[in-house]
Formats: C-alpha cells, sequence, structure tokens
C-alpha cells in the first residue's frame, strides 16, 4: 500500500521513525490475512472476528481506522468465541509461516523494541516451537543480559522436550499476540453483525489489533488471552470449545503456550518476569 497524508480524525496513526525495516508492512500484512476470515465467502457463512482497517502504510507509519471503544459484554464475549475458533480454522500453510505478502522475520513486542520473530515452514509444532520460539528467545536473553545460562539452557531442555505437548492438530491462523490489549471492545457495525443476529442495536463486539500473525497453535492464543486476563475469559473459552472442541488436556498446556510470552517480556523488562518464567521452566521440566 502506498503512504497516506495525514490522518484524520477517524483515522488513528502509528508511528516511529526508525523503525524496523519492514515493520509496519509486516503488521499490515498480517492484518489483512485475519482479515480474510472476517469476510466469511458464503453469505451469512461463519466469520473470524472483526479486524481493525488499514487505511495506509509507510515506512515509519501505519493508519488504521480508529475504533470508538464499548463496554465488554458477555454476549459479545460469546460472539468473540466464536469467531476465534472459526479465524482459526482458517488455517496456515505450515507452522511458522508468515501472512501472504511478507517474507523474513515477523516481530513480537512492544513498538519501541520489538523483537525479531522466525518465521519459515516446520513439519510438525514441536519442531516450530523449538527452533523458531524458544532456542531464539534465549539466545536474545543471553545477548542482551536479561537471562542467565541457565535460564537459557532451561529454554532449550524444554525445546529438546516439545514433543511431549504436540497434539498433532494442523496449523491454525492465529493472532500471535493476542493479549487482553490487543482485542478491543466497540460497538458492532452493521456489516459485521453476523447471521446469529448478535449485530443488532446496543450490540457489542471484539475488534482485534496489532498481530504477530503466523501459522501456529490455536491454543497458543487462549493461553495469551489468559496470562494478563481477557474480560469475560470463561465465556469465550466456552464459546470457542461449543465451536471448534479443544484437544483434551488443554488445560495442561496453557503453561507452555504462556512461556514464549512470558520470555520475550523477560527479555524486555526483566524484573518478575525472569522470575515468573524460572518458575514456569521449573514447573515443565519436573
Amino acid at each position: 500500500m502506498p503512504a497516506t497524508p495525514a490522518p484524520d480524525g477517524a483515522t488513528f496513526r502509528k508511528q516511529r521513525a526508525d523503525a524496523p525495516a519492514g515493520f509496519f508492512r509486516c503488521e499490515a500484512a498480517g492484518l489483512a490475512w485475519l482479515g480474510d476470515a472476517w469476510r466469511p465467502l458464503v453469505p451469512d457463512g461463519p466469520s473470524g472476528p472483526r479486524v481493525v482497517r488499514v487505511k495506509g502504510v509507510g515506512d515509519g507509519h501505519l493508519d488504521l481506522e480508529r475504533i470508538e471503544p464499548a463496554a465488554p459484554t458477555a454476549d459479545a464475549a460469546a460472539r468473540f468465541g466464536r469467531e476465534l475458533a472459526v479465524l482459526h480454522d482458517a488455517g496456515a500453510p505450515a507452522w511458522g509461516s508468515p501472512p501472504p505478502g511478507w517474507s523474513g522475520d515477523a516481530f513480537f513486542g512492544p513498538l519501541d523494541d520489538p523483537l525479531p520473530l522466525p518465521t519459515g515452514a516446520w513439519d510438525t509444532w514441536a519442531a516450530f516451537w523449538g527452533e523458531a520460539r524458544l532456542r531464539p528467545v534465549a539466545a536474545q536473553g543471553v545477548t542482551r543480559g536479561a537471562l542467565a545460562r541457565p535460564d537459557a539452557d532451561g529454554l532449550h531442555r524444554l525445546a529438546d522436550r516439545a514433543g511431549r505437548w504436540d497434539t498433532g492438530e494442523p496449523p491454525a491462523r492465529v493472532h500471535g499476540d493476542l493479549w487482553s490489549g490487543n482485542v478491543l471492545w466497540a460497538p458492532a457495525t452493521a456489516t459485521t453483525g453476523g447471521a446469529d443476529g448478535s449485530g443488532g442495536t446496543g450490540a457489542v463486539e471484539a475488534v482485534l489489533i496489532d498481530p504477530a500473525a503466523h501459522g501456529g497453535h490455536r491454543e497458543a492464543d487462549l493461553a495469551m488471552l489468559a496470562l494478563f486476563g481477557a474480560p469475560h475469559l470463561d465465556v469465550v473459552l466456552a464459546a470457542y470449545d461449543a465451536t471448534h472442541p479443544l484437544a483434551p488436556g488443554w488445560r495442561r498446556r496453557v503453561a507452555c503456550h504462556q512461556v514464549y510470552p512470558v520470555a520475550v517480556h523477560a527479555v524486555l523488562f526483566g524484573g518478575g518476569y525472569v522470575t515468573r518464567l524460572r518458575g514456569m521452566l521449573d514447573a515443565l521440566l519436573a
């Protein structure tokens, strides 16, 4: 997309003059890929969640539609759970695959200091999780001095044992950074009402922003929602499970899917996140 003029009142601009090369274009590609599942191929068919609309992108900025806030409701949470299952079921070409139109590493983390997020095509989730997530963040932590060598060794041992948590499912189309702050709640629009009538007057819907979209495990998005406490989380999970049942034992796997984002927080912010990571590694490696 070409760069656009300064945004108007209906546009929100993310900008950073020295952003890593391709940072905003990668995010725009991820939003477009997630948005493909938001627009059902069959009229009135199942839809993924609403995705913030890209209005323009340049090397140092990304212009997005401005989302008017609304208070989340239980009905909106149930709708989001159903829609998230549809998004995941839209699938991905391979474990670790980037959004169409993007090649090379993606990004994970805050705008002022994102970490590179490896992409590629791994044959299994276990190989992807170990080689594209655990081992790279271990190296990043040691390089930055945020993690001690025993912390990195723990992440490498976890990567060696990744197969014990592999459910054998195909790769899902995941948001990739689905903590509660990247799910906005807004008044439902006339065009996103859904076949169930949930978009009537006064209805609320979830809107996804700031993805690190890739081919990943659907349980990882759900674990991210739980990491920092999404509103009405139990309702979201119940509606999701009713739409596409989760594999047996999924609650026992939540911690393994939270290791990578906690490790990234440890690398970027240190402090209590390092302590939390060590506790998770001790539990998972016991």
